[in-house]
């Protein structure tokens, strides 16, 4: 299966693996407790109308709405509506849920093991899932010269070896060459053309970084590369299959 276009919230937060729960148990009014005895995880309080306490929480593998009444003895679960018929819910849940959805993903993406392309200090952060065997790979790679060389782009590709046989011995070569960050620049400038050896003998500690980049490219519900991930203008984590094209571009790796 493969996704063309950016994957949205509601899809990328069914992905994710929920951290843990966010505010401390003995912070929680009774009622909110039960909640989380109950099996949901409690994210944090939000402000909601009518005496009421929204709480975000999660529970099997969804995001819902808790609201605490004013005496504090009972917890109402479920969408608030006003007179007009709006939705009072679904804001203030997409956002705390989705922030911190985005914080941890992330965060874990920074962990991964990558090589870089581009300045350190460039404003801007892209996270890619390349094999050495995928040409698409090297497509991106090509599009994105503009963006990395003025230096407003940082493209950090976290290898994965799954395309052909010889991919994660490629790939093992990229990590364990004596300056990853020009292997990677001379594999993908040369494209077709490409003479990087695959190691016969991969380190045991470079196929558990190798395994680790797979599996979590897998969680996030992709099963080829490229698999590109950024941050957009509202600071939410964006995901897009393939290689993107014209707008497609540069809503990816900036204006």
């Amino acid at each position: 299966m493969k996704f063309r276009d950016v994957l949205s919230s509601v899809t990328l937060m069914s992905l994710l693996v929920w951290p843990g729960p966010v505010i401390q148990p003995q912070e929680l009014p009774a009622p909110i407790k039960a909640m989380e005895a109950r099996g949901a995880t409690i994210i944090g309080p939000f402000d909601a109308p009518s005496g009421l306490r929204g709480y975000a929480a999660r529970y099997g593998g969804k995001s819902i709405a808790l609201y605490l009444t004013a005496d504090d003895k009972h917890v109402l679960i479920g969408t608030l509506y006003d007179a007009q018929g709006q939705d009072l819910t679904r804001a203030p849940l997409d956002k705390l849920v989705y922030e911190l959805l985005t914080m941890e993903m992330w965060g874990r993406l920074g962990s991964s093991t990558w090589i870089a392309d581009g300045r350190a200090d460039a404003p801007r952060i892209v996270y890619i899932f390349n094999d050495p065997n995928c040409f698409s790979c090297n497509r991106f790679w090509k599009h994105a010269r503009p963006w990395v060389e003025s230096g407003e782009v940082q493209v950090r590709h976290i290898i994965v070896g799954m395309r052909r046989l010889d991919s994660a011995g490629k790939s093992a070569a990229l990590l364990t060459a004596k300056h990853p960050e020009a292997a990677l620049k001379a594999h993908q400038t040369a494209g077709t053309g490409s003479t990087l050896k695959p190691l016969k003998r991969i380190p045991a500690e470079v196929q558990k970084q190798l395994d680790a980049n797979l599996a979590l490219m897998s969680e996030l519900g992709a099963l080829s590369t490229p698999l590109i991930l950024y941050l957009d203008a509202r600071g939410r984590l964006k995901m897009q299959q393939g290689v993107p094209q014209g707008k497609g571009l540069a809503e990816v790796m900036g204006q």
